[in-house]
């Protein structure tokens, strides 16, 4: 009988950081680590750390009931395009997270999301597509996120937040509870520094850094 075959799409740092909880996700679902490849559109090797590397076209040409990838790639941009290819050629968006993620209540979560070990999402937050959330980052109540958001290792999202498409927040950084009917707002394709501590609104595609935050000052 033919069985899915599951990969985590990107072979280099994140990808392999990716790789092993996945890899324990298909376990607890009865499902062998055979059937779990990485995926590179230039691969450097036919495996790394234990599992097939498989280009695109190979992956797409591999017998399989079905075929689902999630997406391990630190560009949103690239993501988004990514994203539209495999929903094109029939991939399904697949989430991984890891055995430790405490989801709590009413938490809407998209297709696609990378949730690594010890976030935390607590109650009442929606969240959009291919989001990634890095170690030890936390959403709190009533927040918004976007599609194609990132989150770097250890962000500090607080409640009553609205995160736009394809912003990134730096490793480290605290954003400000905003209040009910009145969310602090992180703008579409904007940047939060690596330590910011942001306190107030960040219009779109702006770069903040500091504490408090402040827009990055070019030249």
């Amino acid at each position: 009988m033919t069985q899915p075959l599951f990969a985590v799409y990107g072979a280099s740092g994140f990808g392999r950081e990716v790789m092993p909880l996945a890899r324990e996700h298909l376990s607890q679902q009865g499902i062998s680590a055979a059937r779990l490849v990485f995926v590179d559109d230039n691969p450097e090797a036919t495996e790394v750390n234990g599992q097939r590397v498989l280009t695109y076209a190979e992956f797409l040409q591999t017998n399989a009931s079905e075929w689902h990838s999630v997406l391990a790639i630190g560009s949103s941009a690239v993501r988004e395009k990514l994203a539209a290819r495999c929903a094109a050629d029939g991939i399904r968006a697949w989430t991984v997270s890891a055995a430790n993620v405490v989801v709590m209540d009413e938490v809407w979560l998209g297709e696609g999301a990378i949730l690594s070990p010890f976030v935390t999402l607590t109650s009442n937050i929606r969240i959009g597509v291919h989001f990634h959330a890095n170690i030890y980052g936390y959403v709190a109540h009533d927040c918004v996120i976007g599609d194609f958001v990132t989150f770097a290792p250890g962000v500090k999202c607080n409640g009553n937040i609205v995160i736009e498409d394809h912003a990134y927040i730096g490793t480290g950084a605290i954003i400000k509870q905003g209040r009910p009917g009145q969310p602090l707002v992180i703008g579409r394709g904007a940047v939060v520094g690596m330590g910011a501590v942001v306190t107030k609104d960040v219009p779109p595609g702006v770069t903040v850094v500091g504490n408090p935050a402040k827009p990055l000052m070019k030249g």
